[in-house]
């Protein structure tokens, strides 16, 4: 079974923030890779050990949306590269691990209809996409809080010709719907045609996730899932907003966030992972369940 399933690594953020004792701030995790880049590679090195075959750039919140508001839109180019630079280092002569490029949602994540219009959007994302493209080996469009947001995102990936995966963010109750209302089936249904080679959903609790993968299952592609360890997304969670107002839960220990990820993968899916408070430990404790059904 471990051969047939692709194992991402967990949230990158959080873990850096926990690492740094550093008090979050809007520019999250770009802030500490500003201040501290070696926690960076470190992270990744230690996702890798811990069994990720594939490591997410920490571009995150290294976008001209964050960035512009602090005073910073001059380093946007630089954070990138410096965040491909920081993977690229990690993996070293790691052949077997893929380095994913990270398309967010730009506005404000969760927050979907602060994101500009489909025109606007879609080039901002080929802006992102070009500059990751010659260090990664796909390009992951995360956290979509709608079916326009996805549908730039990868409309934008696709000017790089490499392999695309489409992420979406769902509501945190049982209902199948993203962030923005809509059906995950209709988010399915209107990405295909763009020829993803994956579709996720990603970054809300994981039994939302379960209750949604007959759902994703439908889906004309490989499917999986990665999900946080965040308490609760309040509704105001706006542009200035910092993570520690979504709180922590604590009953997803490695080992109970391993047992969640394993049903996924008996439900069908092929690809699983952690998000925003899914550390290495949790990763190694899905990578060992999954050898012992091999």
């Amino acid at each position: 079974m471990r051969d047939d399933i692709t194992l991402l690594d967990g949230g990158m953020g959080q873990e850096l923030l926990a690492r740094a004792d550093a008090d979050p701030t809007p520019l999250w995790s770009s802030q500490v890779m500003i201040d501290q880049p070696e926690l960076v590679r470190a992270v990744h090195a230690d996702f890798i050990a811990a069994g990720a075959d594939v490591i997410t750039v920490n571009a995150y919140s290294a976008t001209r949306c964050r960035l512009g508001p602090a005073g910073l839109d001059h380093d946007y180019e630089r954070l990138q590269q410096l965040a491909c630079r920081l993977a690229v280092e990690a993996r070293a002569d790691r052949t077997d691990v893929r380095i994913a490029g990270c398309l967010s949602p730009y506005g404000w994540t969760y927050r979907p209809e602060m994101a500009p219009p489909f025109d606007e959007l879609w080039p901002q994302y080929a802006e992102t996409a070009a500059l990751q493209a010659p260090h990664v080996d796909l390009i992951v469009c995360e956290t979509m809080g709608s079916i326009d947001e996805a549908r730039a995102a990868v409309t934008g990936a696709s000017a790089t010709g490499l392999p695309m995966w489409v992420s979406w963010t769902l509501l945190d109750d049982d209902t199948a719907r993203l962030r923005s209302g809509e059906p995950l089936a209709d988010a399915i249904e209107a990405l295909a045609p763009l020829e993803p080679e994956a579709m996720l959903v990603n970054c809300s609790v994981p039994e939302t996730f379960t209750a949604a993968m007959p759902t994703l299952a439908a889906a004309p592609t490989r499917f999986g899932a990665y999900a946080n360890g965040f308490s609760h997304i309040v509704d105001d969670y706006a542009p200035g907003s910092v993570t520690t107002v979504l709180g922590h839960r604590h009953d997803l220990d490695p080992n109970a966030y391993a047992e969640i990820a394993l049903g996924w993968v008996e439900q069908g899916a092929t690809i699983v992972g952690g998000c925003c408070e899914i550390g290495p430990d949790h990763i190694a404790a899905i990578a060992r369940r999954l050898a012992e059904l091999s």
